[in-house]
């Protein structure tokens, strides 16, 4: 959890009142500036206007009068119970007429690893009473600025946001943050770009994979990605691999880094240079960043006259053992993505309810996964044995 130096915006509003008393300008039984006046005077979200009230309620330096408004308090005057019941009646029902509406924007919901997630956040968001509207990005940065724009306007209180990956920022995001409208980034963060956000430690997995093959005899490992564009994801990962190779003492070999490709049907896959690449050995295992892409190699290798593991190994990101004949398990990187999708919408309910939210605080969680052994993987056989 990270803190920056400067004063969080619901402080600056509750300093701003304190003065105002504190200078005579407001006097005991005045009332106090209304809470859009206080979101258009600072720029701020109506959830920070009112978690800088209720911190001067609690202090009884201010206190509401249900029906007519918030006022400077008395300090030697102790509210009566029936206005403190009647407080507590307006607060449950301003929470009562809540959305209770939450936006998730996903690219896709076409891979195992993005079922799990939804899985994950539907739990998290039942249990704490919200329904859930669902947007795709296609992994279109145009659709996923109007996905915001359309879940804004019809009144969510807070985003889920698997966001597309540029090089160019999606100012909807930003201008989100800025304005201190509760969202929470999933699977990946933007550089320099402080937010909430969960994801899996990619650097972590990889080394993971590194190692456990390294410890089978293997030395010409290979990294794939067919993500049509370098995300921060597939770089981290690809820096993760490079590092865990430097660690051995081996040399890094580009000819190992394969990405930039699309695969599409199998049925012409002769003329594709990874068929080429597997079929002529370049590489005894291979690290696939998906659990699909996994799934096809083990495939163009079996075209190939190649068996798995006995002439190489694979192992995945996610697990796609459920859609493998023949493998009771894939060697796999475990992202635990149904509890990173629980944890998401948890944090959203957080930040949403002020419980960690205030700026310059944000909620950082880096998801340790585990390496799963399973019938994709065994020892290198040279080909002199």
């Amino acid at each position: 959890m990270n803190s920056t130096e400067r004063t969080p915006l619901y402080q600056m509003v509750q300093e701003y009142i304190r003065d105002l008393i504190t200078s005579q300008q407001l006097k005991v039984g005045d009332r106090i500036p209304t809470e859009k006046e206080l979101m258009e005077r600072f720029g701020v979200s109506k959830i920070t206007v009112v978690n800088a009230l209720s911190g001067l309620v609690n202090e009884r330096i201010i206190n509401r009068v249900p029906g007519k408004g918030t006022f400077v308090s008395d300090p030697e005057y102790e509210i009566p119970t029936t206005v403190k019941s009647a407080v507590k009646r307006a607060d449950t029902a301003r929470r009562e007429m809540r959305t209770r509406l939450i936006g998730l924007i996903l690219p896709s919901i076409y891979d195992y690893f993005t079922i799990r997630l939804v899985q994950g956040i539907q739990q998290a968001l039942n249990e704490n009473g919200y329904r859930c509207v669902i947007y795709f990005s296609e992994g279109d940065i145009d659709k996923e600025k109007e996905a915001i724009k359309t879940c804004r306007n019809i009144g969510v209180e807070g985003l889920l946001i698997f966001p597309v990956d540029e090089e160019l920022f999606n100012e909807e995001i930003l201008s989100m943050k800025f304005a201190g409208f509760p969202f929470v980034l999933i699977d990946r963060y933007l550089p320099g770009v402080e937010t909430h956000y969960i994801a899996s430690d990619g650097r972590f997995g990889v080394d993971l994979a590194v190692n456990y093959l390294w410890e089978l005899g293997h030395r010409e490992i290979a990294i794939c990605s067919d993500s049509p564009i370098q995300t921060v994801t597939v770089q981290e990962r690809i820096d993760g691999y490079m590092n865990a190779l430097k660690e051995k003492g081996s040399l890094i070999n580009p000819a190992h880094i394969v990405t930039g490709f699309e695969l599409g049907n199998l049925d012409q896959v002769e003329t594709h240079p990874l068929y080429r690449y597997i079929h002529n050995r370049m590489a005894t295992a291979y690290i696939t960043l998906n659990g699909s892409l996994g799934v096809k190699i083990l495939q163009i290798a079996r075209q190939a006259g190649l068996k798995v593991p006995q002439d190489i190994s694979i192992i995945s990101f996610d697990d796609p053992t459920s859609i493998i004949e023949g493998y009771s398990t894939f060697t796999h990187v475990k992202q635990f993505e149904r509890d990173m999708g629980y944890r998401a919408a948890y944090t959203l309910h957080e930040v949403i309810n002020g419980v960690d939210g205030e700026h310059g605080k944000y909620i950082k969680t880096l998801v340790e996964p585990e390496l799963v052994i399973g019938e994709t993987t065994g020892k290198r056989v040279s080909s002199a044995s």
